[in-house]
């Protein structure tokens, strides 16, 4: 729970304290219960799925979700806030699309989806960034500025930039006239099949985790989350820092998108589809109030491998898509509900 406390010299500070009657406060809790769920379904996964163990198979989990879990960062700030990020799946499209239309050569051909602006490949992510920062700061203006719900606001979001991507892409992908160093990023192999984009994966989530614990902007969020008003009266900037948040947000699921464009070395306009429920899901599902004020961003790491698995294991065993889907949610509605009710009984 966070608080606002004056010190002797009038001074007022954020202090994140314990809301439990226990020891551990009750994210703690929260985190050790999904951790223990987290290890119950890998346990079930690696007896019952054949080949399960394999390194292919761990490698691209790991990648997989690592690519999920950046854009889940931005989405868990938010989150605790009270609001809701939908554009994100949008921006990825947008992002991999615009980062290879910058960077394809400019050959004049007449069919345009094989000519791009011919931008070094730098220049090509910075302006990608830039375009993709640009979709939050649109989000941003409505919400803050204009006062529409969150949920309206990013669904917008989400059409506009997938809108962008398709016209761009003309519905399709542009993967022709590539520079070499395009697919650097997303196909430089560590072990297995993993790439870069974990190790970019491991730094974001250190650097969330450290803003969420040891700053000041990072408490704020919690206090903003738990009543809006108080922040307001307290001195604290809110409309900014929201603000903020969505453009980090759309920022996030631009490198995401630049690296997943990487990985296939194409710009394809219909990729990340249904990536802006997941990044919600993987954050609701490791412990974070959708209500605001209550989460973590090692929430949605837990919460993406718990998706992870469940998605890998239907797979595997050969279920129908229908089929996944239903399991996987079952099985997701069932690990939220038990969640909030250890939590309830834990705070009778």
């Amino acid at each position: 729970m966070t608080v606002l406390t004056t010190d002797q010299e009038g001074m007022k500070q954020i202090k994140h304290v314990s809301d439990s009657k226990g020891t551990i406060s009750n994210l703690t809790f929260i985190i050790f219960a999904m951790v223990g769920v987290l290890v119950i379904v890998f346990t079930i996964a690696s007896m019952i799925v054949p080949r399960f163990f394999d390194l292919a198979t761990m490698s691209n989990l790991l990648v997989q979700q690592s690519e999920l879990i950046i854009i889940g960062i931005g989405v868990t700030f938010i989150v605790i806030t009270g609001r809701l990020d939908l554009s994100v799946g949008g921006v990825v499209a947008m992002a991999g699309v615009l980062s290879a239309y910058f960077a394809q050569a400019n050959t004049r051909a007449e069919f345009s989806l094989s000519s791009g602006l011919g931008l070094p490949y730098w220049l090509a992510v910075v302006l990608t960034l830039i375009c993709c920062m640009g979709i939050g700061a649109v989000n941003a203006l409505f919400i803050v500025k204009f006062k529409i719900a969150s949920i309206i606001v990013t669904l917008g979001g989400m059409s506009l930039a997938r809108g962008i991507a398709m016209i761009i892409a003309r519905g399709a992908q542009r993967n022709v006239g590539l520079p070499p160093e395009f697919g650097f990023f997303g196909r430089f192999s560590i072990i297995g099949t993993i790439n870069l984009a974990v190790c970019f994966m491991i730094v974001l989530v250190l650097i969330a985790l450290f803003v969420e614990k040891k700053t000041v902007f990072g408490r704020k969020l919690f206090l903003i989350g738990s009543n809006k008003t108080a922040a307001d009266l307290s001195g604290i900037k809110t409309d900014r820092q929201i603000a903020q948040l969505y453009i980090i947000s759309s920022f996030l699921a631009g490198v995401t998108g630049i690296l997943m464009a990487s990985k296939f070395c194409s710009g394809n306009s219909s990729i990340a589809g249904g990536y802006e429920f997941d990044a919600l899901v993987i954050t609701v599902l490791g412990g974070t109030s959708i209500h605001g004020g209550f989460g973590s961003v090692i929430c949605a790491v837990i919460g993406a491998f718990i998706l992870g698995i469940l998605s890998t294991s239907v797979n595997m065993l050969g279920y129908p898509p229908a089929s996944q889907l239903l399991v996987r949610g079952f099985v997701i509605v069932i690990a939220i509900l038990a969640q909030r009710y250890a939590l309830n009984k834990r705070n009778v």
